[in-house]
């Protein structure tokens, strides 16, 4: 009996590696998908129902991939080494994406800070200010986090934000934070802290080129609603 149950789950598994070779990830329903990963991390179980249960605990694959270790173990199945193996996915995809931003100027290719922002910052539990210093060419030098907080606020001093900056040669910035409240609405305060950042970069001829905040529900951008002049 173990040995046709074995039979049928190589069986699932090889058809649902076969499609989405294939066919591609558009074939698969996000489930599916998770099970693909899940095939490496618990290789002798059947995991779909595991799949399914962590989609339906935690509502999207990005809010499973950001979920804390606890919470995903509080899943039937989900071991902490399984907990880790996710994390390590969702870590080596943002660390993609910053290698992405590495390589070419990132204001030729504002998608992919975007997106790299999102991944970074959209379920993050709590308010964290970060700075992406740019060199002359607007290419990425270095993410900085100066700040992290409570859930609705983290305290930011313009002096380290500068200092940073003139210590490792950059020329612009593009600052960055998140709102874990999902509304990316800047309050006065944040308004007030980027007019502050604005005046200090001006006084040192470093750019500001934007400032993000990022939520699940989307992100606010102070130079696009002309707030960054």
């Amino acid at each position: 009996m173990q040995d046709k149950k074995d039979n049928h789950q190589h069986g699932h598994r090889d058809r649902l590696r076969k499609r989405f070779i294939e066919s591609g990830e558009s074939a698969l329903a996000d489930y599916e998908l998770l099970e693909l990963l899940l095939f490496t991390a618990i290789p002798r179980k059947d995991v779909k129902p595991i799949a399914k249960d962590l989609i339906a605990t935690f509502g999207t694959l990005h809010k499973v991939f950001t979920a804390t270790v606890d919470d995903l173990c509080s899943v039937k199945g989900v071991s902490e080494n399984t907990a880790t193996f996710l994390h390590s996915v969702h870590a080596l995809h943002c660390r993609a994406m910053k290698g992405e931003l590495l390589q070419r100027p990132v204001l030729n290719n504002w998608d992919r800070v975007l997106a790299y922002c999102h991944a970074e910052l959209s379920e993050e539990k709590r308010e964290q200010f970060r700075v992406l210093y740019l060199n002359k060419k607007n290419c990425l030098i270095e993410d900085e986090v100066h700040a992290e907080g409570t859930i609705d606020g983290a305290n930011v001093y313009a002096r380290e934000v500068m200092k940073k900056a003139m210590n490792i040669g950059a020329t612009a910035m593009i600052l960055i934070h998140n709102h874990p409240s999902g509304d990316p609405t800047p309050s006065q305060a944040d308004i007030d802290l980027t007019n502050q950042l604005r005046d200090a970069s001006a006084a040192l001829n470093i750019e500001i080129h934007d400032h993000l905040i990022i939520s699940r529900s989307g992100h606010f951008s102070f130079k696009s609603s002309g707030l960054l002049v």
